[in-house]
């Protein structure tokens, strides 16, 4: 057996621990330790730290799983839920610290475009005045537009999201913002809906939801028209941060090769948040699956 302790190379006291722990089946520790001019209290303590550390190997690989599978959108809160979802009981602060050793950080988001365009028609009221919780299914319902600029092309979104679960039960994509958009946004929306449901629909002061036909098409369902106050955001922040959430972990820094890939993994992406994405406030659930629990119990 060669020496552990050569002057020559200078090996670290942490390196003959470890060379006297892959060798401890082979030979005598007491041997390895005399050979490695260590103490048997520095060797058990340098082994103890490092068993400490590789405690965690195994639920590493499944964090750095989570994450590359939904392709860096997660932060160590959503990655916390999952880990539980998949039997790990880790607490925030050590899936923190974890995903900061593996390098691992979550999208920053950013500011989403508008589109106000000033007074068209009638504007409705503010009657959800920032409340946006929701303690049923279709009580609350949040929409607006947003713009994409792909390939030299204009994109436009409209979506309806559900204040109750984040869900969005309808949408409708489009190159051009017209109100034919709006429409087949509503029909969709409208086939989950009886008459007279006097749940709220909410947005912003839009040219859209100005119109008397808009206008119209919700009273005849029973819905109640709420708008943003002139120039406020806030009114309409769910809205917002759907859609500053959607171009992070979606668009930005991304290349497509044509509006057809594009409008394609847009539809994937918005199949991939309601089903799969989940949110800290559904206890780590997705807003389909939160909406399913939901409906098993009423």
């Amino acid at each position: 057996m060669t020496s552990l302790s050569s002057k020559k190379n200078k090996p670290t006291k942490k390196e003959k621990a470890l060379a006297v722990y892959e060798l401890r089946q082979k030979y005598k520790i007491t041997a390895l330790l005399r050979k490695a001019e260590l103490s048997k209290s520095t060797y058990y303590d340098i082994i103890s730290k490092l068993s400490k550390l590789d405690k965690y190997e195994e639920v590493k690989e499944v964090i750095k799983q989570i994450y590359h599978s939904n392709k860096g959108r997660y932060g160590y809160r959503r990655v916390t839920y999952e880990l539980l979802n998949r039997g790990y009981k880790l607490n925030r602060k050590t899936v923190y610290k974890l995903m900061k050793e593996l390098g691992l950080q979550s999208f920053v988001r950013v500011r989403r475009y508008r589109s106000y365009k000033g007074n068209y028609g009638k504007v409705a009221p503010n009657i959800l005045k920032r409340d946006f919780r929701a303690d049923k299914l279709n009580l609350k319902w949040v929409t607006d537009v947003t713009q994409f600029n792909v390939l030299d092309t204009k994109i436009y979104l409209s979506p309806i999201v559900d204040l109750f679960n984040g869900e969005v039960i309808s949408y409708n994509i489009s190159e051009s913002p017209n109100f034919h958009q709006i429409e087949d946004m509503l029909d969709k929306a409208f086939i989950r809906i009886s008459d007279n449901t006097n749940l709220i629909l909410h947005s912003d002061q839009g040219w859209q939801y100005q119109m008397e036909k808009y206008q119209n098409r919700l009273a005849e369902k029973g819905i109640i028209q709420s708008m943003s106050r002139k120039g406020n955001c806030l009114d309409n922040a769910c809205a917002e941060n759907f859609f500053g959430l959607l171009k992070t972990e979606f668009f930005y820094d991304k290349i497509f090769e044509s509006v057809t890939q594009f409008k394609r993994e847009l539809i994937d992406y918005i199949n991939y948040y309601n089903n799969e994405r989940i949110k800290l406030r559904l206890k780590g659930k997705s807003p389909i699956q939160y909406r399913m629990d939901f409906e098993q119990v009423a």
